[in-house]
């Protein structure tokens, strides 16, 4: 399956790289720097880079490019779930995933690459199982190992490698039960002039922190399943009775993971929290024009918004803009055209306004169109797609249900 594992930064630099089967040289990447140079950004490099001998396939995360070299025809999004296994084991290990971080710690990256894969096929791919193989780092074990010359292998195989649940270790014990859930949704929305809502749709994920004795058996359901669609589960979740009941029935990893991820894309269900109100003009033969926008939450949503970022790229006949804002900070680049209005938070009843002139270049067309306003904001404690979960579990051991701690956010 995977022969070769390239790390490579931004810039194009190769800094790390693993072999698990015959050492495939490093001139393979050239294809990938050329793709790299033709797509411009690293987010439009192809995920699929086909060559001569071999199947390039990478991902971009963390500024950082991971790229497995592939001699034979495999389902694709099978190699890129598993660099972004990789990804997150290394943020897991060592709180970033970052080439400093990665460079400071090569030999455990070797090690934790080395148990991930067998022979180029996965083996060992959940963080229960690896930080039983390999301990995670931390001063007092680098000195030891220093001195006495041990590494952070583990002397015995994982108790949870030989079971039916490799995703959770055995002889889980807590003095207090506890299980978090986080619910995170990103709106994804075209709006035109007028405010009606062209297109929407929201990605969100459920995260969960499970710190839990014994063997726990949960169940998860929602009042409105039917939203979710193009649904991702972590293996410990029964499909079976998700396709029949629509309820989530897992028994969890010990500590964090993502329980699902799902889209919502119907646009009656979308409710845009937000709205902005915008006159941008500029006059008929002339060299200037006016600049006016206004934004705030809709009055029936009640929470606080804040995290506010607004990104206008202006037509290339503007200059320079000369404007005034009643909360937060403005900058524009008269190279890239590019107007970039941080807000941060919407405190009410004073709404947030930016206002003044346009600069023309003289002699210049007016502008054709009006420019796209891109709004970015964060709102805590909420959830747009509206549905409502609720959960049950039993706990073996010094614990029960009823010692439970829960937190759905």
């Amino acid at each position: 399956m995977i022969h070769s594992l390239f790390l490579i930064n931004n810039p194009g630099d190769i800094f790390l790289e693993k072999h698990w089967k015959s050492v495939v040289s490093r001139s393979v990447c050239d294809y990938f720097f050329e793709a790299q140079g033709k797509a411009g950004e690293a987010e439009n490099v192809p995920p699929v880079i086909p060559t001569p001998h071999h199947y390039l396939v990478s991902i971009y995360t963390h500024n950082i490019f991971f790229v497995a070299v592939i001699q034979s025809e495999v389902p694709p999004l099978f190699v890129i779930e598993f660099l972004h296994r990789v990804a997150e084991t290394l943020q897991d290990y060592f709180g970033e995933c970052s080439e400093a971080t990665i460079k400071d710690n090569v030999v455990i990256v070797y090690e934790i690459l080395e148990e991930m894969l067998d022979n180029g096929f996965p083996l060992a791919t959940e963080s229960n199982i690896l930080k039983e193989l390999i301990k995670p780092p931390t001063i007092l074990r680098s000195v030891v190992n220093t001195i006495t010359g041990s590494s952070n292998v583990g002397d015995q195989l994982p108790t949870g490698q030989l079971s039916n649940i490799p995703w959770r270790r055995a002889g889980v014990k807590y003095t207090n039960n506890e299980a978090y859930f986080d619910v995170t949704e990103e709106i994804d929305a075209i709006i035109d002039k007028s405010g009606s809502t062209v297109f929407a749709e929201i990605q969100g994920v459920i995260d969960a922190c499970i710190k839990l004795t014994g063997m726990p058996d949960l169940s998860l359901s929602f009042m409105n399943p039917r939203l979710l669609d193009d649904v991702s589960f972590h293996p410990c979740v029964r499909f079976k009775r998700w396709e029949s009941e629509r309820v989530l029935s897992f028994i969890p990893p010990d500590g964090n993971f993502r329980l699902m991820s799902y889209h919502v894309s119907s646009q009656n269900l979308v409710a845009i929290p937000v709205y902005v109100k915008h006159n941008i003009s500029f006059r008929e033969n002339g060299s200037s024009g006016r600049f006016d926008i206004t934004i705030g939450p809709k009055q029936t949503m009640g929470t606080t918004v804040d995290s506010v970022l607004v990104i206008i790229h202006m037509p290339k006949g503007v200059l320079n803009m000369t404007l005034t804002a009643a909360q937060g900070n403005y900058t524009f680049d008269p190279v890239a055209k590019v107007l970039i209005w941080d807000i941060g938070k919407i405190t009410l009843p004073k709404l947030p306004t930016l206002k003044g002139l346009v600069s023309l270049q003289s002699g210049a067309p007016k502008p054709e169109e009006n420019p796209t306003l891109n709004v970015q904001f964060r709102i805590q404690q909420l959830a747009i797609s509206d549905f409502i979960a609720h959960w049950t579990g039993t706990s073996q051991g010094p614990g029960n249900a009823s010692d439970l701690n829960t937190w759905v956010q």
